[in-house]
């Protein structure tokens, strides 16, 4: 998958970048992540911090955090 959003469950803005993805007709990976900060190595590793959503776009060597950049990006440039 080209574009993989790390997300955790129960997160409303996980699930508003994963609906508007949803909504594009984007096709996606989501790679859940443990609730406790300290074990959210692998989104550290990729974006340089804990916190979700992170979006990778690898096709476009993207990757990007907060929740309102992700759907500007969704918007302008994947729909």
């Amino acid at each position: 998958m080209a574009v993989r959003l790390y997300a955790l469950d129960g997160c409303p803005w996980c699930e508003k970048v994963s609906d508007a993805l949803d909504d594009a007709g984007i096709e996606y990976e989501t790679a859940w992540v443990d609730a406790l900060h300290s074990d959210r190595d692998e989104v550290k590793r990729v974006s340089g911090q804990r916190g979700v959503p992170v979006l990778v776009d690898e096709e476009r060597g993207v990757t990007m955090a907060e929740s309102a950049n992700i759907l500007a990006y969704v918007e302008s440039t994947l729909a």
